[in-house]
């Protein structure tokens, strides 16, 4: 692929996704890289949105409640990881940004780089919040892509540590920011006063510890009737996010004595939207709390439940944001930690704008030079013999990066076939997620008596 030059040629990027979450920051991750790449303007770049079909693939409503993200979600298609790779190869994209869990980014690398094309696109991928678990193995799984984004100044050094600690290349690590941070400064209003639980799905994940803070919640709308309490959730029961939700907040409330107090509701929807009216964003370790950091909404941190890595609350430690709901109770309101904020990458101190530049210049530069060198991770079928085939198989790919027999086939997309094919899948998924949320947690309680 020659430099591109001509402004005139509108620059082709592709984002795959496999949640959500995880749709919503490549989608924007696109758009803050390639505004202004390469001479290009936002008028200038086609973004073509792809969904990698799994257990997470989000719903109509939940990209709807993404927000804008600047792609038309009507022309976002549901892909397979063979599918992709051919569109890759027939699209001739000029920038990927692989917006996946590890194991998948590792499969669309290899899968790639086994493509051999003669002008291959500049690849980007990252973590769609903070990073509390599987830091090594994450890292590693995504080794290998041009751009590794970190979220912070505490995250690029990590990041670099990892890979230099193994002996892999860690030039890729390029610090950048959460692509979704914004909206207006937190501004007290006379006569408001809303307080939003932010909920996560698989944190914390006993039916116990989540009907612990939903209780709380619901006692503290209680003593405090004047204040407007909210639960924001992140799906409605039988959809998935990036986390497998095994107990819903929402079926936990329906069986929660004495009812809930009218100060009281369950909300859905855009995160920014409801941190428009935030007054106290409270969470246990929700990236959420990045963004309210970033507006100056005050956060609080819980520690009710400890202050444990399987929380990711430890994220926090010298934050200044940990504290319990006894001292919220009593009004307390946490005060952020001002050299712990400048390592986080949220940026409130107005530099958020310039947060992207340095991301932005290497897209350019890629995007400029003759001729990129080769896709080479860190995994191959040499260093990983016993890890790295599991995981392109998966995804229906040889150890070599190449489809396995028959995972290349047209898939049927209409007629009675194709319908028949897509109501066993829709079936198949209904059935996983009763698996997880109703089937799992009964035979857990069984072998716990």
């Amino acid at each position: 692929m020659p430099p591109r030059t001509d402004k005139t040629t509108a620059l082709r990027v592709a984002v795959l996704a496999d949640s959500d979450t995880r749709w919503k920051w490549g989608a924007l991750t696109a758009r803050r890289l390639t505004t202004g790449a390469s001479g290009t303007s936002a008028q200038h770049v086609e973004i073509t949105g792809l969904l990698l079909r799994g257990r997470a693939t989000p719903t109509p409503r939940q990209l709807a409640e993404v927000g804008d993200v600047g792609i038309d979600t009507e022309r976002v298609r549901e892909v397979t990881a063979v599918e992709f790779l051919h569109t890759v190869r027939d699209e001739g994209y000029d920038v990927v940004v692989l917006a996946l869990v590890g194991g998948a980014v590792q499969a669309m690398l290899h899968g790639l780089a086994a493509l051999r094309l003669p002008a291959r696109p500049v690849v980007v991928t990252g973590y769609v919040g903070v990073v509390y678990e599987k830091l090594a193995d994450g890292l590693l799984l995504r080794h290998g892509a041009d751009i590794v984004l970190a979220n912070s100044r505490h995250d690029a050094e990590r990041f670099r540590a990892v890979y230099e600690g193994v002996g892999a290349d860690a030039s890729a690590v390029t610090e950048a920011a959460l692509p979704f941070l914004g909206g207006e400064p937190h501004r007290p209003r006379v006569g408001r006063d809303t307080v939003v639980f932010a909920a996560q799905p698989s944190v914390p994940a006993s039916r116990a510890d989540r009907t612990y803070l939903l209780r709380r919640l619901v006692e503290h709308a209680r003593l405090h009737p004047d204040r407007e309490v909210l639960l924001k959730l992140r799906s409605k029961p039988g959809e998935h996010t990036t986390h497998i939700e095994e107990l819903p907040y929402q079926r936990l409330a329906e069986r929660l004595p004495g009812g809930l107090p009218p100060n009281f509701r369950l909300v859905y929807g855009h995160m920014g939207e409801v941190l428009d009216r935030t007054d106290l964003l409270v969470t246990v370790s929700s990236t959420a709390a990045l963004e309210s950091l970033h507006r100056r909404v005050p956060t609080a941190i819980l520690t009710d439940l400890g202050v444990r890595e399987t929380l990711g609350n430890h994220h926090f430690i010298g934050s200044g944001l940990l504290t319990s709901w006894d001292r919220l109770d009593g009004g307390f309101r946490p005060e952020p930690d001002p050299a712990w904020l400048a390592g986080q990458g949220v940026a409130a101190d107005g530099t958020y704008a310039t947060a992207y530049d340095h991301a932005r210049a290497r897209v350019d530069a890629l995007l400029a030079a003759a001729r990129l060198p080769d896709l080479a991770p860190y995994y191959t079928p040499a260093t990983a013999p016993g890890y790295l085939p599991g995981i392109l198989a998966r995804h229906h790919l040889a150890p070599d990066g190449h489809p396995l027999p028959g995972a290349d086939r047209p898939r049927e997309t209409g007629g009675v076939r194709g319908a028949m094919r897509d109501a066993v899948r829709e079936a198949a998924r209904g059935a996983y997620r009763q698996g997880v949320q109703r089937v799992a947690p009964v035979i857990r309680r069984m072998g716990e008596l």
